[in-house]
């Protein structure tokens, strides 16, 4: 592959840069953080009318028509200043998968408005035991349809989406798109790690019909959607990485001791080169498997590869940076700490470290037999 991007690509990128860089400023970022959903909704707007909001979404409904690639491009951009969006609970686990498996008529009720910020919708995952593939809700039939019950934690932007696409259990596998104000289903929000607020639902006999249902068997999608929101999840810490580590380079830079700057000491230079190859690590992998997914290649070592790079290395950069800014790092009310505590959120999210790498482990030895 071609780790070199193209002008139209930097073009994105910079865009993206300046737009975060402009509206998402730490001060900005912990004005957010003080209110009750934790959404910066001058920013969303933004987004919105640079187009941003749905860059992998396809032209037909809104979007620019990009790929992974493109989109990982954002959502680093946003780690670089972690800047309280859905971004990737709109472009990847509810948008998404109604833009790539819905009907027309699905398509044009839900995904209006999407792009233009003025709607949210989010994907519910993540089950209470964490399993590797997101598992259906049960459902049992009544007439046309079903009620379906169950559980999904962790539910990004729950406080405030629309609806959420979650798969159930109809006529086998299948995913549903769930209005979040549906009777018999409770959201009950709480503050994550990272300060952003998620929500738990709980499913109780919530009726689905069957022109709910997206096209198309709902383990796959699953798969597709899960594949995704990995990817982008690694794009994120990336760049959570990458500002993290920048602040500790100026910080080293700037803060002398015994008469000269920490930098010089070679026991910090150490720790930052160390910091500097896992966030190169983190890069290369992810660049792999979006590049990979964009070309329709096979992603089952890819992906888990990415992931537990971004959740294994991405730890140790930020400890290390948070460490490399001594007594201000342990500060909870430091930016460099507010990095930390991004990264040790998404580096769990859809599956720590040590899944992927049972999971990566697993194909690897079914290849082999």
């Amino acid at each position: 592959m071609d780790f070199d991007l193209t002008d139209d690509q930097q073009a994105l990128c910079g865009l993206a840069e300046r737009i975060f860089g402009d509206l998402a400023s730490t001060d900005r970022v912990a004005e957010v953080e003080a209110t009750d959903d934790r959404f910066d909704r001058s920013l969303w707007e933004a987004l919105a009318e640079a187009g941003l909001i749905g860059v992998a979404l396809p032209e037909r409904d809104g979007g620019l028509g990009l790929g992974m690639v493109e989109a990982c491009l954002v959502l680093e951009q946003q780690g670089r200043r972690v800047a309280p969006v859905p971004l990737l609970a709109v472009t990847a686990l509810g948008a998404w998968p109604i833009s790539a498996h819905g009907s027309d008529a699905q398509r044009a009720r839900w995904l209006e408005g999407i792009t233009e910020g003025s709607r949210i919708l989010t994907g519910a995952w993540t089950d209470p035991a964490g399993a590797d593939l997101s598992q259906p809700l049960t459902g049992v039939a009544e007439g046309a349809g079903w009620r379906v019950s169950g559980t999904k934690v962790a539910v990004p932007a729950a406080g405030v989406a629309e609806a959420v696409v979650v798969p159930v259990d109809t006529d086998g596998h299948r995913v549903a798109i769930v209005p979040i104000d549906a009777e018999g289903l409770t959201v009950t929000l709480a503050e994550t790690t990272s300060r952003e607020i998620r929500g738990a639902l709980e499913f109780d006999a919530v009726r689905v019909e069957p022109e709910d249902l997206l096209e198309g068997d709902g383990d796959r999608i699953a798969q597709e959607v899960l594949d995704r929101a990995r990817i982008g999840i690694c794009a994120m810490v990336l760049g959570c990485c990458e500002e993290a580590l920048t602040m500790a380079a100026t910080h080293v830079s700037e803060r002398e001791q015994f008469g000269r700057p920490l930098s010089t000491n070679q026991g910090v230079a150490i720790q930052a080169a160390d910091a500097a190859i896992d966030t190169d690590g983190i890069r290369v992998t992810l660049q792999q498997a979006a590049w990979r997914l964009d070309n329709g290649l096979d992603l089952s070592q890819a992906v888990p590869t990415a992931k537990w790079w971004a959740a294994e290395a991405g730890q140790r950069v930020v400890v290390t940076t948070q460490h490399l800014h001594g007594g201000t790092g342990a500060d909870i009310s430091h930016p460099a700490h507010r990095y930390f505590l991004w990264v040790l959120q998404l580096a769990d999210s859809l599956g720590g470290a040590g899944t992927h790498l049972a999971r990566l482990g697993s194909t690897i030895l079914d290849r082999a037999s």
